[in-house]
C-alpha cells in the first residue's frame, strides 16, 4: 500500500469526509430564518403584522357594529361624538363606542377594524402584481438582452421619470376613481423598481457555471430562465417586496385621501382621514385612530423588511457558514 492509499484510509481522512454533508445541511434558508428571529426589530414587526392579520380575520367577530351601518335614529348619538368607554367613566346608559362616531353616524371602531382588511389587501395585491410583472419583464430583459432589453428598460425608465404618486394620480384620473383602479395604478408605478432589480440579478446569474452547463446540455430558454435563473434571483425581491408593501399602503391612503382611491362607504383608513381632515381640532379622534393604524401597519412591514435585508445578506451568511465550518471540522 503506497502513501496515498494509506492517507485515504487513515481515521482522520475518514472522519473528514462526512463533515461536508453536515456543513451543507445548514442551508441559506435555515440560517436566514435563524438570524431573522435573533433581531428584535424583526420580532416586533412580526408581532405587529401578526396582530393586524388576526384583527383582519376576526373583524366580523370583534366589531360591535356593521362598518357601513348608520346608527342615527337607532341609538341616541350625535355625529362626530367622542369615544364612550364604560370602563373609563362613560355613563352606562349610553351606548359604548370605543373610538367614537364618525361624521356619518357610524361606529368608528368597527370601521377601523374592517379597514385592516382593506389595507392589507391593498399592500399584498399591488406588490404581488408588481413583483410578478416586474420579475417577468426584468428577467426577459436581463437574460435575452439585445433589442428586447433595450425596449423593456427604456419603458421602465420612462415610468421612473415621473414621481410615483403623481403618475398614480394621472392613471386613476384617466381610469376613474375607485379602489380597483387605485390598486392598478399603484401596481403599475411599482413595476420599474422590481424590473430593474431582477434584471441586475439576472445579468450576474446567467454567467454562472450551472447556467452555462444547462445551456451546454441543450435546455431551452424558458427552462433556463424559469427553472435556473429566476428562482436564484428572487432573494432581493423578497426584501424589496416587503418594504414595498408599506409604500403601497401609504400610496393607497394618499389616493383615498385625495378622493381617487376607495370611495364611501368603504372603510379605508386613508379615506377616513380625507373625509374628516377638517375636523382635526374639533373631533381629533376621527383622524388620530386611522392615522395610528396606518403608522403601525407601515412600521410593521418596514421592520420586517429591514430584518429580512439583514438576514438574507450573503456576507452575513458567508460569515456564519464559515464559523460553522470552523467549529465542525
Amino acid at each position: 500500500m503506497n502513501s496515498t492509499q494509506a492517507e485515504l484510509t487513515t481515521p482522520s481522512a475518514a472522519h473528514k469526509n462526512p463533515v461536508e454533508p453536515s456543513i451543507q445541511s445548514f442551508s441559506l434558508g435555515r440560517m436566514a430564518l435563524r438570524r431573522l428571529f435573533k433581531q428584535i426589530s424583526a420580532i416586533v414587526g412580526m408581532f405587529l403584522l401578526g396582530s393586524l392579520l388576526l384583527i383582519a380575520i376576526l373583524a366580523p367577530l370583534i366589531a360591535p357594529y356593521d362598518p357601513i351601518d348608520v346608527l342615527i335614529g337607532k341609538e341616541e348619538i350625535k355625529v362626530r361624538e367622542k369615544p364612550c368607554i364604560h370602563a373609563l367613566g362613560c355613563p352606562v346608559d349610553k351606548p359604548q363606542h370605543l373610538m367614537g362616531i364618525d361624521g356619518n353616524g357610524r361606529d368608528l371602531f368597527s370601521r377601523v377594524l374592517f379597514g385592516t382588511r382593506v389595507s392589507l389587501f391593498i399592500g399584498l395585491s399591488t406588490v404581488s402584481f408588481a413583483i410578478v410583472t416586474g420579475a417577468l419583464l426584468g428577467g426577459l430583459a436581463g437574460y435575452l438582452g439585445g433589442w428586447i432589453d433595450l425596449v423593456i428598460m427604456r419603458i421602465m425608465d420612462v415610468l421612473l421619470a415621473f414621481p410615483a404618486l403623481l403618475l398614480a394620480i394621472a392613471i386613476v384620473a384617466v381610469l376613474g376613481p375607485g379602489l380597483r383602479n387605485a390598486l392598478l395604478a399603484i401596481g403599475i408605478v411599482s413595476i420599474p423598481a422590481y424590473a430593474r432589480l431582477i434584471r441586475s440579478s439576472v445579468l450576474t446569474i446567467k454567467e454562472t457555471e450551472y447556467v452555462e452547463a444547462s445551456v451546454a446540455l441543450g435546455a431551452n430558454t424558458a427552462h433556463i430562465l424559469f427553472r435556473r435563473v429566476l428562482p436564484n434571483a428572487l432573494t432581493p425581491l423578497i426584501v424589496a417586496g416587503t418594504l414595498g408593501i408599506a409604500t403601497a399602503i401609504l400610496d393607497a391612503a394618499a389616493l383615498s385621501f385625495l378622493g381617487f382611491g376607495a370611495q364611501p362607504p368603504t372603510p379605508e383608513w386613508g379615506a377616513m382621514l380625507g373625509i374628516e381632515r377638517s375636523q382635526m381640532f374639533t373631533a381629533p379622534h376621527l383622524v388620530i385612530f386611522p392615522g395610528i393604524m396606518i403608522t403601525l401597519t407601515v412600521l410593521g412591514f418596514n421592520l420586517i423588511g429591514d430584518g429580512l435585508r439583514d438576514a438574507l445578506d450573503p456576507r452575513l451568511g458567508a460569515t456564519e457558514g464559515q464559523s460553522v465550518e470552523d467549529t465542525t471540522i
